[in-house]
């Protein structure tokens, strides 16, 4: 399947207008792309308590189980201002494991597959 980056970036920048961040004032959106075809979407949600905060990519993820379920082939991550943001750690956990080795993620040099994003990733064939 060929990805429309410019689509998914601005699927991502989309998302991020909905996000409730009245504390960081960062607006986060992420875009992905399922095997089937699928777009979903996600934005942060940000709570007083700043740990119990969601990023955009969690809430990406609810969506993904919400609408049918699927692999993530592609994602893109945005500020509400267009600009390219990276997955943090638990996120790209997050990624690994509903796309795999081979999703690509938007990067600052390019797509690039999460086998390079998140290298020696501990995912399910590591469980019993």
């Amino acid at each position: 399947m060929t990805i429309d980056w410019p689509a998914l970036r601005a699927a991502a920048v989309t998302a991020a207008a909905s996000a409730y961040c009245p504390y960081s004032g960062l607006r986060v959106g992420a875009a992905g792309i399922v095997a089937d075809g699928r777009l979903v979407a996600g934005c942060n949600v940000e709570n007083a308590s700043y740990g119990l905060a969601l990023c955009a990519e969690c809430t990406l993820a609810g969506q993904l189980h919400l609408t049918g379920g699927g692999r993530l082939i592609a994602l893109a991550c945005r500020s509400g201002t267009g600009d390219l943001l990276m997955p943090c750690g638990r996120c790209r956990q997050i990624i690994y494991e509903l796309g795999g080795p081979d999703c690509l993620v938007d990067t600052p040099t390019g797509p690039a597959p999460m086998r390079t994003i998140l290298p020696d990733a501990f995912g399910p064939a590591h469980l019993p």
